[in-house]
């Protein structure tokens, strides 16, 4: 289980605003790429939180309760929009929602634990964590965040787009989502730049589109 061992080193060299900061959403071929930032205080401890991907939907919205409710932890979420991510491509799109959800903090930032390996050129102190989501409880925190945020975000396409079934899927490639896309080409929440959904256009739609 993930703890604050991590933090306790980063506050033992003098860092009080240590965040835990993920991702959601990379993989898709629909819908935003969302960010979370989390503060914890230090003596936060839960039983149930964890790596966002191993707790069940039930559990996540419950925790992401819990979390929202606590007066000492300071949380926010981010997004990259769809355009963004065919624009500028999916990992810097996931390093500008990650900013962004640090960004909102507002507060003075000391150090960032980020989930995965180190972001280059991010505008603050940082290390990657492979894995950080399942070692470090302020990373955990994030995770749920930015998963439960998108998730949310997917249920209401789901409703202006109910052909797709976002609602099981989230946009993520499944069978189901595959051949809706068959059968009813791409929405305007589609990743263009993805491999599945770029077939549907072709060069010069994409350019004039995404570079006019």
């Amino acid at each position: 289980m993930p703890d604050l061992s991590r933090e306790i080193s980063r506050w033992n060299q003098g860092d009080t605003i240590v965040v835990g900061v993920d991702e959601a959403g990379r993989g898709p071929l629909a819908g935003p790429v969302s960010a979370g930032a989390a503060v914890l205080p230090k003596s936060f401890s839960h039983p149930l939180l964890n790596d966002s991907k191993k707790l069940t939907e039930k559990k996540r919205e419950l925790i992401y309760d819990e979390l929202i409710q606590c007066d000492e932890i300071l949380l926010t979420s981010a997004f990259a929009e769809i355009e963004e991510i065919d624009e500028i491509n999916i990992l810097r799109a996931t390093h500008t929602a990650m900013t962004r959800a640090v960004d909102k903090l507002n507060v003075k930032v000391d150090y960032c634990l980020i989930d995965g390996l180190d972001v280059p050129h991010f505008p603050y102190p940082s290390e990657g964590i492979v894995k950080g989501d399942g070692l470090s409880l302020s990373i955990s925190a994030a995770s749920v965040v930015a998963k439960v945020e998108r998730d949310r975000k997917m249920l209401e396409y789901a409703e202006i787009y109910p052909e797709y079934g976002f609602e099981k899927h989230k946009g993520y490639g499944t069978k189901a989502h595959l051949e809706a896309l068959e059968k009813h080409g791409p929405c305007p929440i589609h990743r263009r730049s993805f491999a599945p959904v770029a077939k549907f256009f072709d060069e010069e739609d994409f350019r004039l589109t995404h570079h006019s």
